[in-house]
Protein backbone atom coordinates (compact mmCIF):
# COMPACT_ATOMS: atom_id res chain seq x y z
CA UNK A 1 0.00 0.00 0.00
CA UNK A 2 1.27 3.43 -0.68
CA UNK A 3 1.01 6.53 1.56
CA UNK A 4 -2.38 6.94 1.32
CA UNK A 5 -5.87 5.04 0.60
CA UNK A 6 -8.18 7.73 -0.97
CA UNK A 7 -12.12 7.00 -1.57
CA UNK A 8 -13.48 8.97 -4.34
CA UNK A 9 -16.00 9.34 -6.82
CA UNK A 10 -16.34 11.13 -9.88
CA UNK A 11 -19.11 13.24 -9.02
CA UNK A 12 -17.22 15.23 -6.23
CA UNK A 13 -15.17 17.85 -7.16
CA UNK A 14 -14.14 17.51 -3.84
CA UNK A 15 -12.39 13.78 -4.73
CA UNK A 16 -10.76 16.05 -7.60
CA UNK A 17 -9.10 18.58 -5.86
CA UNK A 18 -7.75 16.08 -3.17
CA UNK A 19 -6.14 14.15 -6.00
CA UNK A 20 -4.92 17.03 -7.98
CA UNK A 21 -3.45 18.43 -4.87
CA UNK A 22 -1.72 14.91 -3.94
CA UNK A 23 -0.22 14.74 -7.09
CA UNK A 24 1.34 18.30 -7.33
CA UNK A 25 2.92 17.19 -4.20
CA UNK A 26 4.24 14.00 -5.06
CA UNK A 27 2.69 11.98 -2.97
CA UNK A 28 1.87 8.24 -4.23
CA UNK A 29 -1.58 7.02 -3.22
CA UNK A 30 -3.63 4.21 -3.70
CA UNK A 31 -7.48 5.27 -5.29
CA UNK A 32 -10.70 3.56 -4.51
CA UNK A 33 -13.08 5.37 -7.12
CA UNK A 34 -16.48 3.90 -5.56
CA UNK A 35 -18.68 4.01 -8.97
CA UNK A 36 -15.97 1.17 -10.27
CA UNK A 37 -16.01 -0.58 -6.79
CA UNK A 38 -19.33 0.24 -5.63
CA UNK A 39 -18.75 -3.04 -3.32
CA UNK A 40 -16.39 -0.42 -1.01
CA UNK A 41 -19.55 1.69 0.10
CA UNK A 42 -19.62 -0.56 2.85
CA UNK A 43 -15.98 -0.07 4.14
CA UNK A 44 -16.46 3.93 3.63
CA UNK A 45 -19.81 3.96 5.73
CA UNK A 46 -17.95 1.57 8.44
CA UNK A 47 -14.94 5.06 8.43
CA UNK A 48 -17.54 7.21 8.07
CA UNK A 49 -20.18 6.61 10.99
CA UNK A 50 -22.62 5.37 8.24
CA UNK A 51 -22.22 8.59 6.06
CA UNK A 52 -21.94 8.37 1.97
CA UNK A 53 -19.19 11.55 2.41
CA UNK A 54 -15.93 11.22 -0.63
CA UNK A 55 -13.33 12.29 -0.56
CA UNK A 56 -12.58 9.98 2.78
CA UNK A 57 -8.35 9.32 3.14
CA UNK A 58 -6.95 6.80 4.90
CA UNK A 59 -3.27 7.06 6.45
CA UNK A 60 -2.22 4.01 8.73
CA UNK A 61 -4.49 4.87 11.56
CA UNK A 62 -5.77 8.35 10.47
CA UNK A 63 -8.91 9.02 8.71
CA UNK A 64 -9.50 12.22 6.81
CA UNK A 65 -13.25 13.01 6.24
CA UNK A 66 -13.52 15.92 3.20
CA UNK A 67 -11.18 17.72 1.72
CA UNK A 68 -9.36 19.94 3.55
CA UNK A 69 -6.25 20.32 2.13
CA UNK A 70 -2.54 18.79 2.36
CA UNK A 71 -0.59 20.42 4.71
Amino acid sequence: MKNFLVYTHPDCSYSEALKEELQSEGTEYDEIDLSIHPEAWSKLEALTDGDRITPVTVEGETVTIGFHGIG
